[in-house]
């Protein structure tokens, strides 16, 4: 009975770690955050809203997303990649988190959206010819850059834009310069990003049209995307926009020079 008991014991120290696993492999969440703890979030260099950089200078929804995600118990890990890149290497992926995305109907099903960072206006930007409308625009340039994968870009081609009006730029390249160069007659971009990157390319007057297309910013994530992680990140942007973190965060881009 002796040998018995003993081999019993040792069956069940044995035994007991592997159960324990078992457990919380089945609890919400509890599987993923104990595999990684670190957040890999995709981003293209666009200024002012996401931007390589040291903690605390990542742009606008780059900063949010940090914070969220520290908020929630998680380490970040950002990644700059172009565009159309990124979005391809999320929609692939597992729990992959990408910034500063635009929900629009076509993006709707291929993305988990964990939660709206801010609201941004896009507008037509030129130095000789300001227009009021999409109809006036088309009518009136004859190339327009515009980022590559953007929405803006979708956009346009919704818009009816032919496709020798529209000069797709990757994210991070610098349109503002082709229209200081005449090489294009407009850029239909970001509202905030425009202004932010205009006053270090050139003094002139940049003519602004009304915003023409609104859509919200988010944090989003792979479309297989763990539920807990999901509900966390949301939790955490809804409190930093509770308590004027986000609120702080904006201003202190938007406000102060670009250079």
């Amino acid at each position: 009975m002796g040998r018995l008991t003993t081999t019993l014991y040792r069956t069940r120290t044995r035994l007991l770690p592997l159960l324990c696993l078992a457990f919380a492999a089945n609890l919400p969440g509890i599987a993923s955050a104990a595999a990684s703890k670190t957040l890999v979030v995709y981003f293209p260099e666009a200024p002012p809203l996401s931007v390589s950089g040291p903690d605390g200078a990542n742009g606008i929804v780059g900063d949010v997303a940090i914070k969220a995600i520290k908020r929630a118990g998680f380490t970040p890990k950002l990644l700059p990649l172009p565009w159309n890149r990124a979005q391809r290497t999320v929609q692939k992926g597992d729990d992959l988190l990408i910034i500063p995305l635009s929900r629009t109907p076509d993006r709707e099903a291929e993305y988990t959206w964990i939660a709206p960072v801010m609201t941004m206006d896009r507008a037509f930007f030129s130095l000789d010819k300001r227009v009021d409308s999409f109809e006036q625009a088309r009518n009136t340039y004859a190339r327009v850059a515009v980022g590559m994968g953007s929405a803006q870009e979708q956009k346009l081609r919704e818009e009816g834009f032919s496709k020798e009006q529209i000069y797709p730029l990757k994210i991070g390249d610098n349109p503002a310069q082709l229209l200081l160069l005449g090489r294009v007659d407009a850029w239909f971009n970001g509202v905030p990003e425009s202004r932010y990157i205009w006053p270090e390319v050139s003094s002139k007057t940049l003519l602004e049209s009304p915003p023409l297309m609104t859509s919200d910013l988010y944090l989003a994530c792979s479309k297989r995307c763990d539920p807990a992680l999901v509900e966390d990140l949301r939790k955490a942007v809804d409190s930093l926009r509770a308590d004027g973190t986000i609120a702080r965060i904006v201003s202190g881009y938007v406000d102060r020079p670009a250079h």
